[in-house]
């Protein structure tokens, strides 16, 4: 393969990323602010026992895209150990959510984060959490994400 060509290839692949780059979360056209009075909670997804209330803050998360959703758990909740086929990133808002990372639920091996505090959970890595008292997160990435059960029982959809 020559020089000239090769180049042309590298510089046709730069133009491609940049264009499929400037297309995430290009649904929103200008600036988003929301106040928390601004925000619109409804059912959680099926994916989560009922109890829990979401509200999309940007874009959606079953698409392609940037996605930004807060969910608000209800005290004595626990989501039982599960993976998203995207890095799953979190923002504690208020509350406190118990967070572990394995295949089961082992409360022991969980930390507590409390509001302020960041989480990352990378793609497939199989985690679980609970709360004690009623927690807020606000949970963000590109799309789209999914949910999958380690234990298929433990599944709400299949219940």
């Amino acid at each position: 393969m020559n020089s000239a060509w090769m180049h042309r290839r590298i510089g046709l692949l730069v133009v491609l990323g940049v264009v499929v780059i400037s297309g995430i979360g290009s649904a929103q056209t200008g600036p988003l602010m929301v106040a928390p009075a601004d925000v619109t909670w409804v059912d959680g997804p099926p994916t989560l026992p009922p109890g829990v209330k979401m509200a999309v803050i940007h874009g959606d998360p079953n698409k392609a895209g940037l996605y930004a959703v807060q969910l608000k758990f209800p005290a004595d909740f626990k989501v039982m150990p599960h993976a998203h086929p995207i890095d799953e990133h979190y923002t504690v808002l208020s509350g406190t959510v118990y967070f572990g990372i394995g295949e089961k639920f082992e409360p022991e091996k969980a930390k507590a984060l409390s509001a302020g505090s960041f989480g990352m959970a990378p793609a497939q890595t199989p985690h679980f959490a609970w709360m004690k008292e009623e927690t807020v997160i606000h949970s963000y990435g590109i799309g789209p994400t999914g949910f999958t059960y380690v234990n298929p029982a433990d599944d709400p959809r299949k219940k």
